[in-house]
């Protein structure tokens, strides 16, 4: 047997067969069958919550007979969310698709085809009125998918012009089925009846080419408008959904503009992946939208899936006064631990995680990120949040009490905290600055303000100017050439070579460098032809930030001498590479000048005061003509056999985090990935490591991005059998790997990250031809980039 037990979103799963054909002619099986609908589940599941679903089951696979399963059979695991609908012969359970668990079970059963109706449950099991519209063109004998997009711009003409918005998907069998949604008012036969009227409307413009009856001999060289789908007992096979038909064919959403292309068809369950990972969910505008405060909070929920309170609407507490109120801080260890600041203002808790958490000094202000405002019950929450749930983790309370606003408005906000019971804030003044964004992800700065004696002469606020030096490094976010130079355009070009090395702050204090790496460890030592000598850089005290790169022969930055270096830690042995490899220190920012804070201020301005520092800039920003400096500097990069360019916004100020006033461009496919096994070695490297297992996260968990048996040097190899020994456990942290890439697995536990070299990724998420380029001790596994 191949069985495997898997932890998906807190529940145990027991996955078998994997390697069985469910697809004969394409050769897809049934553990492929499995990982489409992992990935798929961000797409799908919003499109399926709260809705019953009747599965339609290809054990055998899809050349053998399909079974129907409607009630859930006696051995579904009792966590699985379920309604009850009365029939004939009694009620019956019906599972609903609301979260992945549930998903990877129905596919663990080969059900296939997921059919859902146009109405959802209400939290109390009522049945809701529609909230969308479908109609399922079917082609007769004769026609086919070009004919079904003809009807289709027909149906959207009459139904623009009836204020409904259509969206078309291709069924993944023969039609298309369009999608309108509504806004929840009228019943089923309400619906059912207006799909009808619009169905004979058609048939009556254009008899030659539509049918709106069922009868199927009146079908051949027409295309068949199924109204019927709009009745409150039929189900229409769901938005994502795979096909029981000779090829893994999905129901897949498409844009207009698709359609009117002559060689529009079917798409296949990979294209599907390919497509949502480009575009995101195509449908998504269909969904029914909720107003008030707390609509994102409640979108990023179930109540069936989480312990947090969710309000049974988006409207929050209208009782609540601004201002003032109860305020809470919660330390949340999720992927990476935080605090989240939430203040009672507009019926609703306005909340802001904050990496650092609360300041205790006016001397160093800490970054605030906005998240979306949270009920007032949440003042009192505390628990377990699950494994593959928004924002999974554990949450506690650190302080909580009474606050209020001395100003509140959408930049700025002072306010005064007073602690229950000798909280650890007690009484305390602070400031909240909007630096850049706005609502949900915007940045701001909380400030802990001077004592002032009294909550009537409210101190000055900071601002820009006085904003501290940040702790961390501030990152480029990856973009294409286009992107990049559109950007360039709109800012004015800026663009630096990018370095193959290791990002470093560096401070100076008139007599002494020390280095940190962006993860804030101290590595000075390791570096002393950089440390141990006076770079030049004056008396008074400058911090700086740049890229410790280790040259090769030609003078180019070379990651993998630099290897060599980088985990040292022994004097002996660092001063005898430091003397084989020799490492240079390139700069490209300044935050601070003397006594002079920078951070704040434009890049521009800080790299002036850097060139006036030092000569030891060894990164040139490049100024050609607008329109084509992006491109010329890829073509330099290129010839001179670099990773890349570095586009940068000239009035960008410098703050911790990834950015998009930076934006990277490579030249080569390079990723940080998470270490989470290994598979043993053939031949001669059977004692010894043969491939990495390595992955990447995604909301759900660790996905598995594929091996890396290539890159290695004997050096490395038994560097990774030293720190991956310790590591082993006997379950995978990965939550979608293959049945013959585990077959052999040594399973590790997830701490390690490492940096590849890869041609891209397949359909699946999986690097294709990767090399290992070496360890990133620089880096933690939480701030690896996600899929």
């Amino acid at each position: 047997m191949d069985d495997h037990v898997v932890r998906v979103g807190g529940h145990r799963l027991r996955l078998s067969n994997l390697d069985k054909v469910l697809y004969p002619e394409t050769g897809t099986t049934k553990g492929e069958v499995v990982d489409y609908y992992t990935r798929i589940a961000s797409a799908l599941i919003p499109h399926s919550r709260d809705r019953p679903v009747t599965r339609k089951r290809w054990p055998d696979g899809v050349d053998h007979e399909p079974f129907f399963a409607k009630d859930l059979s006696p051995g579904t695991p009792d966590w699985v969310p379920r309604r009850a609908i009365p029939h004939s012969s009694g009620a019956k359970e019906y599972p609903l698709v609301n979260d992945l668990a549930t998903l990877v079970y129905l596919a663990q059963t080969a059900s296939l085809e997921l059919h859902t109706p146009q109405w959802t449950f209400a939290p109390d099991g009522t049945e809701r009125h529609p909230d969308r519209l479908v109609l399922d063109l079917d082609p007769g004998p004769g026609t086919g998918l070009a004919e079904c997009a003809t009807v289709a711009a027909w149906t959207r003409e009459i139904l623009d012009g009836a204020g409904l918005t259509a969206f078309p998907v291709t069924s993944g069998s023969k039609g298309i089925h369009l999608y309108v949604p509504l806004d929840g008012r009228q019943s089923s036969d309400q619906v059912s009846a207006f799909a009808k009227e619009l169905a004979q409307a058609l048939e009556a413009d254009h008899p030659d080419l539509v049918t709106s009856r069922m009868a199927k001999a009146l079908r051949p060289g027409k295309v068949f408008i199924d109204w019927s789908q709009n009745n409150g007992s039929k189900t229409t096979i769901a938005p994502y959904s795979m096909r029981g038909v000779a090829h893994p064919n999905v129901a897949a959403p498409r844009t207009w503009e698709e359609l009117a292309d002559p060689g529009l068809r079917q798409l296949r369950f990979d294209e599907v992946l390919e497509r949502v990972s480009d575009q995101g969910d195509l449908l998504a505008d269909s969904l029914p939208t909720e107003s008030g405060p707390l609509a994102s909070y409640r979108a990023k929920r179930s109540r069936e899936n989480t312990p947090e309170p969710v309000p049974e609407t988006a409207a929050g507490d209208t009782t609540s006064v601004p201002g003032e109120g109860i305020f809470v801080v919660q330390e949340h260890h999720a992927r990476r631990l935080h605090f989240d600041l939430r203040l009672e203002h507009g019926g609703v808790l306005e909340s802001w995680a904050v990496p650092k958490g609360i300041p205790d000094s006016p001397s160093r202000n800490h970054l605030a990120v906005m998240t979306e405002p949270h009920p007032l019950s949440y003042a009192t929450f505390s628990g377990e949040i699950p494994k593959g749930e928004y924002g999974a983790g554990t949450m506690t309370i650190w302080d909580r009490g009474r606050y209020r606003a001395e100003k509140w408005r959408d930049d700025e906000i002072i306010f005064t905290l007073h602690s229950d019971d000798d909280g650890p804030i007690g009484t305390g003044r602070f400031a909240l600055i909007r630096t850049e964004g706005e609502g949900e992800k915007s940045s701001w700065l909380l400030h802990r303000m001077k004592d002032s004696g009294s909550a009537s002469e409210p101190a000055s606020a900071p601002t820009m100017a006085d904003a501290p030096i940040p702790d961390g490094v501030m990152l480029a976010t990856h973009a294409t050439p286009a992107l990049a130079e559109d950007a360039a355009n709109r800012w004015s070009p800026w663009v630096e070579f990018k370095w193959d090395g290791v990002r470093a702050r560096g401070s100076w204090d008139g007599t002494r460098l020390t280095l940190r790496a962006r993860s804030g460890t101290d590595i000075t030592a390791r570096y002393p032809e950089l440390t141990a000598q006076d770079p030049g850089f004056g008396t008074e005290r400058l911090e700086v930030d740049g890229e410790i790169v280790a040259l090769d022969a030609s003078g180019r930055p070379d990651f993998e001498r630099l290897q060599r270096r980088m985990h040292l830690t022994v004097p002996g042995e660092i001063e005898r590479e430091a003397q084989r490899v020799p490492v240079a220190y390139f700069l490209f920012d300044a935050l601070v000048d003397g006594d002079e804070n920078l951070s704040g201020l434009p890049l521009r301005t800080r790299r002036e005061h850097l060139e006036a520092r030092t000569e030891h800039v060894r990164s040139p920003f490049i100024t050609p003509p607008l329109g084509d400096d992006v491109r010329d500097a890829l073509a330099a990069a290129e010839e001179l056999r670099l990773e890349g360019v570095v586009v940068k916004d000239p009035k960008s100020r410098y703050r911790e985090g990834r950015s998009d006033q930076w934006l990277k461009v490579k030249l080569r496919e390079t990723r940080d990935v998470i270490i989470g096994g290994w598979r043993p070695g053939k031949g001669s490297r059977s004692s010894q490591i043969g491939s990495l297992l390595v992955g990447i996260p995604t909301p759900e968990g660790l996905h598995y991005a594929g091996r890396v048996g290539t890159g290695f040097t004997a050096a490395s190899l038994r560097r990774l059998d030293d720190l991956l020994a310790p590591l082993q456990q006997l379950e995978p942290a990965f939550i979608d790997i293959p049945a013959p890439d585990a077959s052999d697995a040594v399973w590790t536990t997830p701490t390690l990250v490492g940096e590849i070299e890869f041609a891209g990724l397949s359909s699946a998420g999986h690097v294709r031809h990767g090399s290992w380029r070496g360890l990133r001790s620089d880096i933690a596994p939480e701030d690896v980039a996600p899929l």
